[in-house]
This record gives structure tokens, C-alpha cells and sequence, in this order.
């Protein structure tokens, strides 16, 4: 072969351009792609770990602001009447199934002076005067948080939320306590019977007890931490880092963990997930880019041997065109396909793969699109999801603490709902909610926003009010004679009511989740005087005992 050829200066160069794109893909592209997928995988992890963690917060502050209003509100004669007061804490937990497990009342010695509860009445002679939470809430203000437990009685994993009751000097007269199953529905059920793809899980931990509160693997329920040392990962979260990172765990099983602070309680959740499984896409993008090199440089150089003597120049044209494009010279356009031979193939198949090109980038940004609006948005109805609700939420609160406006919360949950999802399957019940949605954005003006929790709950966020009362009860009753109306699914006809309860943010101290808390109080309010109702939270400021007030429909 004559090595100072056109041919062979051409099979060079083509040989060179390929090794120099085998090595920019593997020293620059993937390092860089396995960075890009690795940040991403943590990116996810993370805020999953976090929304577990501010569902954990929300459940653990609807307890202690229950414990902490109902300590307010026992009216201190009762304290010396064990048989009425055994009925108010009766029919408060029956109100407030918060505390399923029992409420009980203990004198400042630590002698029991009332108990109420699913499991009975154990332990009436107990002495509580050494439990670290009877101590914390005789010297607390605000409700505290006793170290989790098993139950003597039950058996389930169970916690003390208490706080003190105190007389008109401040001092304690007595210890309100209410006793919460971890693994019930609406606080760590959740997260205890879902997994993390397919090997993975979920960690709820206290670092101050040093014991697993939850987890998706039941034995490790209540069970301590390992010893320092076993997991060095595991070690720095006790310590108190939160964020990302890959350990080998006790079993010796390496694994991609994110940890993130539960607020107000020390806890701290874990999601965690096998490497393996966690980095599969990177695996299958390093194959990909392995086989996908080996079969273009194969292609390539079969392809340059065989036909360049025949098609140089056109071929030189064509790779000249091509190389212009690839340096943003040209426009990035199909070339003309001018002779029907392989030079027309092999322009064709340049214009080919700019159409596929063109087309992958029309899906991938159809799919971001889709995953930016499903990030934000319930998946069923199309309304706004939790995520947005609270951002929506905290920037009105924003702005009406600057300009020192108003503005107001509807909590609304479908009153005899569930009978459609038992008689006629979910997929009639999801029927429903997407016209129970549509009414409601229907009614909506272009200020509020209307978001979906979940199940049948609803939430309605209204701004720009000009009485903040007087205006909320009227748009509420718009939406509960719109969602009253009959529906039709098929040949069926159905006919529903709400329960609305409103929460009013008038300049007082309060943050977002109070509110929403305010709201759901309400709304049950509303049901538990008969349904169909709208309930009114007090509007005293900083008032979270205030009695909700009932506004007829």
C-alpha cells in the first residue's frame, strides 16, 4: 500500500477522527454522563427522603398540637373527679383518634390520676415520676416527646406525646399524656409498608435514642442502632449530616443512602437503596456507549476500505459538508441526495439520522415537560399536588405578611365518598374526583389555587380577599352547591357533599402548616356537627385552641 495516497491519507484520518471520538467519549463524555446520572440519583433520593421526612413532621406536629390543646382546655375542677374525668379523656380520644393507644392524666408525683384507652387500664399503680417524658413536660412549656417504646399491653410500637397542665401561677397541676401506635394509618404506615424500588427502603432514626422508630423492614422496628464503627455512613448521620452518600452496611451490602432532618423531633429518615440497583442506568449507558463505539468504528472503517476508490471525491464533498455542519459552520440540515449509489446511501443515511435526532429530541423534551408538570401536579385530576400547594402557600404568606393582607384556607373533604369506591371499583371513584376537580376549577377565580392532597381531600388557597371572612364563606358555599350537584359516570348518577373547613390568616403569627392544620380541624368540625358544612376556625390571633365555628349551608 502507498502510504502517501489520497486513499490512505483518508482511511487515516478517518482512523484518527474515530480514535480521537473513542477517546473523548471515555475520558470526557462518560466520566461526565456518569457525574450528570450520579448527582441525578442523589438528587432524587434526597427529595424523596425529604418528603417522607415532612410527612413525619406534619403527623408528629398534629399530635403535639393536640396534646398541647387539650392540656389547655381540661377544665382543672375535673382533676379532682376521676370518674368524669375519665369520661372527658374518653370522649377526647374518641374526637381525636390521634391517640388510639389511650390518653392519660398524671399528678405532679407521678401517680396516675385517669387512663383512657383501646388497651384497657394497665398499670393503675405505675409510678411515672422517673419517665424522662413526664419530667420534659413538667418543665416544658410546649408539648413534648418520650422515647419510642413497645407496648406492655398491645405489643405495637408505640410513643408518648405529653404536656403539662398548668394553673393561673404557671405551675403544673398535672401531665396530659397521649399514647400514638408508630405503625398506624396517618403517621409511619406509610413508610413501614413501602419499599424504595426493588431492594431498597426506608429508616426513621433517633439519634438521642439510638433506636430505629420505623423502618421498611419490620424487625428492626424498635431495635438500637449499630455501634460505631459497623457503618461509618450511619456514624455521621448520628453525628448530624444530612444529605447523600454510599456505605456498606451491616450486612455488607453497598448502598446509596440520603438522610434528611425530620424539624422539631431530632429524627432523621433514611432512603436507602443498592448501588447496583441505584447505578443500573449508568451500567447500561457504559455498555451502551462501549458497543455502540465498537459497532461505528467497525462500520466506518469497512466502509472507507471498500468504497473510496470509487467515491472519493463525492465522498470528500460530503464528509467536508458534514464536518462543516459538526463545527457550526453550516446549518445543521439534510444534504441532497444527487446520485442514486452508495454516496446517495451514505447521504441518506446522514439525513436519516437527523430526522431520528431531531425526532429523540422532540420526545426528550416532550418527557421533561411531562415530568416537570407531573413534579407539581396530581396525576389523576391534573390539580396542583401537595409540593405546589405548600410553595404556593408559604409565598402568600410572604406576601401578605409584607403588604399586610389576608387571605384564606378551604380544607375540603367529599362526604360519602367511599361507598362509590366499595360498591362500584376505584375506577368509577376516580371518575368522580376528576369531575369533583373540574368543578372546582370551574369555580376558581384566576387568583386561587385549587390543589388535590390525595383520596378525597381538597384544598382551596384564596387570596386578593376583601373580607377575608365574609368572602371566603361565600366562595366556599359557590363550591359546596357545585360539588353538591349530581354526577354522571356511564349510567350511573351519583350525588355528593362536602365538609369545608376554613382557616383565615389575618396578620397573626402562624406558619403555613399551621394553617393547613387549622383548616383540616375545621373541616372535621364540620363533619362531626353533621356534614355538609362549612366550619370556621377561631380567628383570634395565635389562637390554635380557638373552637371552630360553624357557618350554615
Amino acid at each position: 500500500m502507498n502510504f502517501k495516497t489520497i486513499k490512505f491519507r483518508i482511511l487515516a484520518l478517518g482512523a484518527g477522527l474515530m480514535i480521537a471520538n473513542i477517546i473523548f467519549r471515555f475520558v470526557v463524555a462518560l466520566p461526565f454522563a456518569q457525574d450528570t446520572l450520579h448527582r441525578l440519583v442523589d438528587d432524587q433520593q434526597l427529595s424523596i427522603a425529604s418528603y417522607i421526612a415532612r410527612d413525619i413532621e406534619h403527623n408528629v406536629e398534629s399530635r403535639r398540637t393536640l396534646v398541647d390543646q387539650l392540656a389547655r382546655s381540661l377544665p382543672a375542677a375535673l382533676l379532682d373527679r376521676p370518674k368524669e374525668l375519665g369520661e372527658w379523656l374518653e370522649e377526647r380520644r374518641r374526637l381525636h383518634p390521634l391517640f388510639a393507644e389511650g390518653m392519660l392524666l398524671i399528678d405532679p408525683q407521678g401517680k396516675r390520676i385517669a387512663f383512657d384507652g383501646e388497651a384497657g387500664n394497665p398499670d393503675s399503680k405505675r409510678d411515672f415520676s422517673d419517665s424522662a417524658w413526664f419530667q420534659a413536660a413538667l418543665a416544658a412549656e410546649v408539648s413534648v416527646i418520650g422515647r419510642p417504646e413497645r407496648s406492655s399491653t398491645s405489643g405495637k410500637p408505640i410513643i408518648v406525646m405529653a404536656a403539662a397542665i398548668r394553673d393561673a401561677d404557671r405551675q403544673p397541676v398535672a401531665v396530659l399524656g397521649g399514647v400514638a401506635d408508630l405503625s398506624a394509618d396517618g403517621f409511619l404506615r406509610d413508610m413501614q409498608e413501602n419499599q424504595f424500588g426493588h431492594r431498597g427502603g426506608f429508616l426513621l432514626i433517633s439519634p438521642q435514642d439510638q433506636v430505629f422508630i420505623g423502618s421498611s423492614v419490620p424487625e428492626m422496628i424498635l431495635k438500637p442502632t449499630p455501634p460505631p464503627g459497623v457503618n461509618l455512613l450511619h456514624d455521621r448521620a448520628m453525628a448530624g449530616y444530612r444529605g447523600t452518600g454510599v456505605t456498606v452496611n451491616a450486612q455488607g451490602v453497598k448502598e446509596l443512602s440520603a438522610m434528611a432532618s425530620v424539624p422539631g423531633t431530632g429524627w432523621f429518615v433514611v432512603a436507602r437503596i443498592p448501588t447496583q440497583e441505584a447505578f443500573r442506568p449508568v451500567n447500561a449507558l457504559k455498555a451502551l456507549i462501549a458497543q455502540s463505539t465498537a459497532v461505528a468504528v467497525a462500520a466506518v472503517m469497512l466502509l472507507l476500505l471498500l468504497l473510496l476508490p470509487r467515491i472519493l471525491r463525492p465522498l470528500t464533498e460530503s464528509a467536508q459538508a458534514m464536518r462543516e455542519m459538526a463545527d457550526g459552520k453550516r446549518k445543521l440540515e439534510a444534504l441532497p441526495v444527487e446520485r442514486d449509489d452508495e454516496v446517495g446511501g451514505l447521504v441518506q443515511g446522514f439525513n436519516y439520522l437527523l430526522a431520528k435526532l431531531r425526532e429523540n429530541e422532540a420526545v426528550l423534551k416532550e418527557s421533561e415537560e411531562r415530568l416537570s408538570f407531573l413534579a407539581h401536579h396530581d396525576t389523576l385530576t391534573g390539580l396542583y399536588n401537595r409540593q405546589m400547594l405548600e410553595s404556593r402557600l408559604d409565598y402568600a404568606l410572604d406576601l401578605a405578611r409584607r403588604n399586610g393582607t389576608s387571605f384564606a384556607l378551604l380544607f375540603c373533604d367529599l362526604d360519602r365518598f367511599k361507598p362509590i369506591n366499595d360498591e362500584f371499583g376505584h375506577s368509577m371513584g376516580d371518575a368522580v374526583l376528576v369531575q369533583v376537580a373540574q368543578r372546582f376549577l370551574r369555580g376558581r377565580r384566576s387568583s386561587d389555587t385549587v390543589a388535590r392532597l390525595g383520596g378525597d381531600e381538597f384544598v382551596v388557597l384564596l387570596t386578593n380577599l376583601t373580607d377575608p371572612r365574609l368572602d371566603a364563606e361565600r366562595l366556599a358555599r359557590e363550591y359546596m352547591i357545585s360539588i353538591c350537584a349530581p354526577y354522571s359516570v356511564g349510567d350511573h348518577r351519583f350525588t355528593l357533599s362536602v365538609s369545608i373547613g376554613v382557616a383565615l390568616y389575618t396578620g397573626e403569627p402562624v406558619s403555613g402548616s399551621q394553617l393547613m392544620t387549622r383548616a383540616d380541624m375545621a373541616m372535621y368540625q364540620a363533619k362531626r356537627t353533621g356534614r355538609s358544612r362549612i366550619c370556621v376556625f377561631g380567628e383570634a390571633s395565635g389562637d390554635m385552641a380557638g373552637s371552630p365555628a360553624t357557618v350554615p349551608v
